[in-house]
């Protein structure tokens, strides 16, 4: 399974294929083709959460990839899908409010989309959302352009940030986001049932008092159950989270499970969640929107095993690590989670991913300088191996899925040059 200013014109430069081969470069024979989207994109299109690509197809892949496109001034932007047929065809599909497009403000990190296909077809949109009202949109017939349904969705007294969308093997769909409530901001997880095309409130699968639940991702696997991984902060919030935690919920009980499959009323706190990361001796909750400095985590992804066994990566600044943050590998065994680090020489930016090829997890990150910006990385024995992904581009962000052939679909952001790149890696 598993698992963003100057406009630029469109040209035929823009539909050319990128291959580089990378077999005499790096220790493994790879595969990585890149291909420059064909349409505008704008430089608020930078995430970290977000869920923003979506492919299908065994015999001939489809991949539908949601950006913000430009708006009407240079603060603001509208929200397309970028569509590629089995074909390698591009179209765009613009987000409707009825016969006008959507438009908002510019707010990086924050109002950024997140989408998933349901079993019918039909696509699912969450855009640009910071403290705001739903603002879902849905396909009304298979392949056109989404169409807002925000009403549809439960707890519209609440305010939400954080959409994170994932679609279950039986073509349901899972979305996890914060609320702001009182004195908190929860995580709360929602199910979207395909055969009676409704929305419901599964539970609030965290909350505390005084605390920020930071949704980071969420997966669902053969069986149906749900994998959650989120982070906390000080309430409101801060620029630095902590306690990186996971939960499973399962459809059949109607529980919540830590990863040893004990059973955990919701919503868990600080003190009864299945804690990643625990904080380390410095390490404090502080109110600060920027970086307050100190241990601390910022941001994560979640994939899963042959098993179905939670894969986790995140960037973590230790103790011992001064100002970069490390890229940090997570898995479940012998009954404690074991953390081991992938990536710790150069500073990263809040953009990592995950993938399972089979055998081992393999490991994405984004550096903050250099010629070659974004990498992936798999464990050989006991040496993690770095591969450079789009050597010479400024990427900045990134999401990753993988097709039903076990090809690594690439969501690619160029902030700098405003572009999106499209790319399928794999390792022979």
């Amino acid at each position: 399974m598993k698992p963003k200013r100057k406009r630029w014109g469109i040209g035929l430069s823009i539909f050319l294929s990128i291959v580089f081969l990378l077999g005499a470069i790096n220790p493994l024979s790879t595969n990585i083709t890149l291909t420059e989207v064909p349409y505008p994109m704008d430089y608020s299109n930078q995430a970290g959460w977000w869920s923003p690509l979506e492919t299908y197809g065994s015999t001939k892949e489809y991949a539908y990839l949601v950006y913000n496109a430009p708006g009407s001034t240079n603060d603001k932007h509208t929200v397309k899908i970028a569509k590629r047929d089995g074909c390698g065809n591009w179209s765009n599909l613009p987000i409707m409010d009825g016969n006008t497009a959507v438009e908002y403000p510019d707010d990086l990190g924050h109002n950024q989309p997140s989408m998933a296909r349901d079993g019918d077809g039909y696509f699912h949109v969450f855009a640009s959302m910071h403290n705001n009202s739903w603002r879902y949109f849905r396909s009304d017939q298979v392949g056109s352009a989404p169409q807002n349904h925000s009403d549809e969705l439960p707890d519209s007294n609440l305010t939400f940030t954080y959409p994170i969308v994932a679609t279950a093997p039986n073509g349901d769909l899972y979305l996890i986001a914060r609320a702001s409530e009182n004195d908190r901001r929860s995580g709360r997880l929602y199910h979207w049932d395909n055969k009676l095309k409704s929305w419901k409130r599964v539970a609030i699968f965290a909350s505390e008092s005084k605390k920020s639940v930071y949704p980071n991702d969420i997966q669902v696997d053969a069986a149906g159950n749900v994998h959650i991984l989120f982070e906390w902060s000080t309430y409101p919030s801060s620029g630095l989270r902590h306690e990186l935690s996971y939960l499973k919920y399962s459809p059949s009980t109607g529980k919540f499970y830590k990863a040893d499959n004990t059973p955990v009323s919701a919503p868990v706190t600080t003190a009864t969640a299945d804690v990643i990361q625990p904080l380390a001796t410095t390490e404090q909750y502080i109110r600060d929107y920027g970086d307050p400095g100190g241990p601390g985590v910022q941001s994560g992804k979640l994939t899963l095993d042959h098993n179905n066994q939670p894969q986790i990566v995140y960037r973590y600044r230790s103790p011992y690590s001064g100002s970069i943050f490390t890229i940090q590998y997570a898995y479940f065994r012998n009954g404690q989670w074991q953390r081991e680090t992938a990536h710790s020489s150069t500073q990263t930016k809040v953009a990592v991913d995950i993938t399972w090829d089979g055998t081992k997890s393999r490991v994405y990150y984004v550096l903050s300088s250099g010629p070659d910006r974004v990498f992936a990385t798999t464990k050989d024995s006991r040496t993690w191996t770095p591969i450079s992904l789009a050597p010479g581009k400024p990427i900045e962000r990134l999401a990753v899925e993988q097709n039903a052939n076990g090809t690594d679909i690439l969501y690619l952001v160029d902030s700098r040059n405003l572009k999106l790149y499209y790319g399928r890696f794999s390792v022979d």
